[in-house]
């Protein structure tokens, strides 16, 4: 009856332990599938991060002006006479009358391009930031004070006025010997709301019954899956592509329901196209960019370079007894040429990147190797990606 009972009790707890190991299994099962299924959605990215709207964008505006205040940092007015033009020019707006031919010993005003963007929709009374950069041969433009300076657009009408005090990240020191230390850079400010907007751009957003999307990076697989996204959520025939970097929306004409209805149109989310295969070098650098999808076909490589070491080394001419001549020293000079011998390594049907880098790593070869590696591949037939250089 023992025996009975204790078999009992251990086929319950192996029921229970098995039941148990049943919920443990399906407890991570779904842990697991909670986890792999954002995983797949890593790449999904919203419209409003790869597209922009035609017609809504910066505008760039830019201005002359001066820079007061400055603690003997400013220009040479004798070496940067437009400063001491503009000096003169500025001073006789005020009824202020300067002597022809009167040379302004000046060091504390600097000649500035003044420079800013113009966001969309931007009204006026909206101030916006303003980088000051100096023009003449100022020293530096730390604590000084920009003056009332227009920004022009590129169809030459005032958009903003700029003025303010400037905040100038560099400094320098320097000693009576000529010693100095630079930290940044002194000759470039900026000033956080710096200028107001007094013009509106004139935009097209509003404009009939449709909008554009302009992809950041063209393709047409891209141009494609947002069509057919704004079409499954907005319904069908509410977007068209045009062409492998824009598509035609319909948007609703009245203004605030067009506001809403892009609202809803930017978040949409979508996974972008895979970027074609390409090699991009920076030939100044030597920094190389290989893409996933680059493949190699079959192809044998080797790469050796020659070194040629020219070395000096000094002997003594020592003349013959008698001879009336002097020692002498006179350099002797020895050549050697060596060649690096490396290994040919080749590349099977179907490479991939890690091989293309592993190849290359085997044999030693730098940046500057790989880059001549990649070009006589290219030449050869070898390489299946579109080589760039920058």
């Amino acid at each position: 009856m023992q025996l009975r009972k204790a078999l009992s009790m251990r086929n319950a707890e192996s029921l229970l332990l098995s039941h148990a190991r049943r919920r443990l299994a399906l407890l991570l099962t779904v842990v697991l599938v909670c986890l792999i299924a954002p995983l797949g959605e890593l790449r999904a990215e919203r419209i409003k991060d790869i597209a922009s709207i035609q017609g809504v964008r910066t505008n760039q505006l830019v201005g002359y002006g001066l820079v007061v205040g400055l603690d003997g940092t400013g220009d040479q007015t004798v070496q940067a006479r437009f400063t001491q033009q503009s000096i003169i020019n500025m001073l006789q707006g005020f009824g202020i009358t300067i002597p022809p031919n009167t040379n302004l010993q000046l060091t504390n005003v600097a000649s500035v391009i003044v420079h800013a963007d113009l966001p969309p929709f931007g009204k006026p009374g909206q101030q916006i930031d303003v980088t000051v950069s100096s023009l003449g041969n100022a020293d530096s433009l730390r604590g000084g004070s920009l003056i009332m300076t227009p920004l022009k657009g590129a169809d030459g009408g005032v958009y903003a006025i700029a003025q303010g005090n400037l905040i100038a990240s560099g400094f320098g020191a320097s000693g009576n010997t000529g010693t100095s230390v630079n930290v940044g850079v002194k000759t470039v400010a900026r000033i956080p709301n710096g200028a107001t907007i007094e013009r509106t751009v004139p935009s097209a957003f509003g404009n009939g019954d449709s909008i554009r999307l302009n992809l950041h990076t063209p393709d047409f697989t891209t141009v494609r899956r947002v069509t057919d996204s704004i079409n499954a959520f907005f319904g069908p025939e509410m977007a068209m592509a045009v062409d492998q970097s824009t598509l035609a929306v319909r948007a609703p004409e009245e203004a605030s329901q067009r506001v809403a209805f892009v609202a809803e149109l930017e978040n949409l989310e979508v996974e972008p196209g895979e970027a074609p295969a390409r090699v991009i070098v920076n030939s100044r650098t030597g920094t190389v960019v290989i893409g996933s999808h680059v493949r190699v076909y079959p192809a044998a490589v080797t790469h050796g370079t020659l070194t040629v070491t020219i070395s000096e080394q000094p002997g003594v001419s020592q003349p013959s007894p008698f001879g009336g001549g002097a020692t002498a020293v006179v350099e002797q000079s020895a050549v050697e040429i060596t060649e690096q011998e490396n290994a040919m390594f080749l590349f099977e049907p179907g490479v991939t990147l890690s091989d293309i880098v592993t190849a290359v790593n085997q044999v030693g070869a730098g940046p500057s190797d790989l880059v001549s590696i990649l070009q006589a591949l290219k030449h050869a037939g070898a390489l299946r990606a579109e080589l760039v250089v920058i």
